[in-house]
């Protein structure tokens, strides 16, 4: 995907921190959800590493942006286990496969066989890359020492399809404890398209940040959403909004300054969007192409994310 360099900037941008999110690692130059993809995210320089968990049979937290294994970024390999029912795994419920049956999967390769698909034309193939635990991530981010890396867990959860989902006080509960675990709750953000896990969140971890997402696709899971966004994400527990880029315009910005709530954009992928975001206020930009955003970032002055890195030796 042709992507187009940052227009220069005709004047100096006020002293104000903006932040550059990394999207499921960089999903635009490495395999998504995964640990090679999170670690090149974090030597590039990112001001917050975003990724999806989600809960398996055997209550085990992977990541993953799906509720049912995709085609579009995982492939079978083998099964975990002779004549294995459940295989092949592409398709299947998360929630129905062990960990043990994930780990079958590459994750690592993003086959250009759909043809909407523009990330298999920019993306580095990484073969045999595995699903990742969140244990495991949490695990690189302390072996990198990235403590200028915000965490933003992204739980997957759709309150209209309860057959995949888990229940969100358990999910969050899990997801909290294994932070707490790896002594990462403190540097972490709990997002969630359903807003059940923002107020649980809010009261099982009530220091950690928590960003209310929204989409159009999703208004109606709210019933009480109202005319003000804002407000009603904030008093479902978020402390920011995180809202699909196409939502936010002056109105929605006034409204979110109105209520205290920062507002996080997502995905912006061109330079010509991620400007428009700024000149609005965004406090946030979720990205595919954490390389662009920090061209731009340069070029309008903002201050940019450390880079982390070298990965420290085992042991050291």
């Amino acid at each position: 995907m042709a992507r187009a360099s940052p227009p220069r900037h005709s004047g100096k941008v006020p002293d104000v921190h903006v932040e550059i999110h990394g999207h499921r690692g960089a999903r635009g130059l490495w395999p998504e959800n995964t640990l090679p993809g999170l670690s090149h995210a974090m030597e590039m320089g990112v001001h917050a590493l975003e990724f999806d968990v989600a809960l398996t049979a055997d209550r085990r937290l992977v990541l993953t942006h799906d509720l049912t294994v995709s085609a579009v970024t995982s492939a079978d390999t083998r099964p975990a286990a002779a004549q294995d029912p459940m295989f092949p795994y592409v398709g299947k419920p998360i929630n129905a496969l062990t960990l043990a049956q994930l780990r079958t999967l590459d994750v690592g390769v993003r086959l250009p066989r759909h043809p909407n698909d523009p990330f298999a034309l920019t993306q580095k193939p990484m073969p045999e890359t595995r699903m990742p635990t969140l244990g495991a991530v949490l695990g690189l981010v302390n072996a990198y020492d990235a403590d200028s890396v915000r965490l933003h867990v992204e739980l997957k959860s759709d309150p209209t399809r309860p057959e995949l989902t888990p229940d969100p006080l358990e999910f969050t509960e899990a997801v909290v404890a294994e932070l707490d675990r790896h002594g990462r709750l403190g540097n972490a953000a709990i997002l969630s398209f359903d807003w059940r896990i923002i107020a649980h969140a809010a009261s099982l971890a009530p220091g950690a940040q928590r960003f209310a997402l929204i989409e159009r696709d999703t208004l109606h899971w709210h019933d009480d959403l109202g005319d003000d966004i804002p407000a009603a994400a904030r008093a479902a527990g978020g402390t920011t909004l995180s809202p699909e880029h196409v939502m936010v315009d002056e109105a929605l910005m006034a409204q979110a300054a109105a209520a205290g709530m920062p507002v996080a954009v997502w995905t912006v992928n061109d330079a010509a969007t991620a400007e428009r975001m700024l000149d609005l206020g965004v406090a946030g930009v979720v990205t595919d192409y954490p390389d662009l955003m920090r061209e731009l970032w340069e070029e309008r002055d903002l201050a940019l994310p450390r880079p982390v890195g070298p990965l420290r030796p085992v042991g050291v």
